[in-house]
């Protein structure tokens, strides 16, 4: 593992503070919520960990190579796929801090294995990992398909053209209710429409909502 005195280099990261593309972590205590943001990084646009530094910005550093182990620990064995994650330490005022800088997946959903054997996957908005939603995992499954899907024009996708006009943001669950759709119908027409730029994400209040682009 490389190790060089960059004092500078890493306050200038910490001074950026938390954000899409990275995370303070004040040590490494348990690998599957470190698997957390390990998937919302990939499964977003990227990003880095800093451990050793605390949520204030304060540098904190890591003991030991306990917590690259742990960070090992996270991708390979709580994540599928397995995401891409290059790590090295930096010396900055006398303390060893990690910085795991985490790709962007290929292979979307990258997945968290919880305790109950549940797969879970997340994405990173602002300066926080969030389930993704139903529709982004159907976007993802649509993406991957060799051949594509097409927006159909009558049924369930022209009923969700005309919901997305007419109102400002639109739930899935709510137009599945009051439409009488399947649920699972709603979301691979949504996944559709934003597919194709016909709607796109909005995040509101730790909630995912759609509206027209």
């Amino acid at each position: 593992m490389r190790r060089t005195d960059q004092t500078e280099y890493l306050k200038a990261l910490i001074a950026e503070g938390e954000h899409q593309h990275q995370d303070f972590k004040f040590e490494v205590s348990d690998a599957r919520k470190i698997a957390r943001s390990l998937s919302a990084f990939a499964n977003t646009s990227g990003g880095r960990l800093l451990v050793g530094v605390k949520d204030n910005g304060k540098i904190a550093g890591i003991d030991s190579d306990e917590e690259i182990y742990m960070v090992e620990a996270a991708a390979q064995v709580y994540c599928s796929p397995v995401p891409t994650v290059d790590m090295r330490t930096v010396s900055a005022e006398g303390k060893t801090v990690l910085i795991a800088e985490v790709h962007e997946s290929d292979a979307k959903p990258v997945k968290v294995i919880g305790e109950d054997g549940r797969k879970l996957a997340y994405l990173r908005r602002a300066d926080e990992n969030v389930l993704a939603s139903p529709v982004h995992i159907r976007l993802w499954e649509q993406e991957r398909k060799q051949r594509g899907e097409m927006v159909v024009m009558g049924g369930v996708d022209e009923e969700l053209m005309k919901r997305l006009a007419a109102s400002d943001v639109v739930d899935v669950d709510d137009f599945s209710r009051s439409a009488g759709v399947p649920r699972k119908a709603a979301v691979r027409a949504m996944a559709r429409l934003v597919r194709f730029n016909v709607a796109e994400e909005v995040f509101v209040d730790h909630k995912f909502y759609w509206r027209a682009v």
